[in-house]
């Protein structure tokens, strides 16, 4: 599990140092930060559920405003535009079914950690 987290650390500090070239490089970065600091913190055995819960109804919520985009991207006959550097410049729809992806893996991170507390709590509470 430790080892999870901390590839997971290094993997969204990557993912904020790509963020520097980005149209809207501050929010990309809070976000992937924030993560950085889940992942870290995670790795030393603590989980903190309310922030869980706060960074998740956030991304979610954020993420529902790209969601037109993605259906416009499913629509497309070559969905592999979503990998090209100049289909990002291009449409708009790119960038934001990106986006959208970036979040859902935050998502998944927060949901995989909610789940890990949830064990945690139950485990603890099964020994008294």
């Amino acid at each position: 599990m430790k080892i999870f987290s901390i590839i997971f650390a290094i993997i969204f500090l990557l993912f904020c140092i790509v963020q520097f070239n980005d149209p809207d490089p501050f929010i990309w970065i809070a976000i992937y930060s924030s993560m950085v600091v889940v992942c870290a913190i995670a790795a030393f055995d603590y989980y903190p559920r309310r922030m869980y819960w706060i960074l998740l109804v956030l991304f979610v919520a954020y993420s529902t405003m790209d969601i037109p985009s993605v259906l416009i991207w499913l629509k497309q006959d070559d969905r592999a535009a979503l990998f090209d550097e100049v289909a990002k410049m291009k449409y708009l729809y790119i960038e934001e079914t990106r986006e959208f992806l970036g979040l859902m893996i935050c998502v998944s991170v927060l949901v995989f950690y909610l789940v890990k507390s949830r064990r945690i709590v139950l485990f603890e509470l099964e020994k008294k």
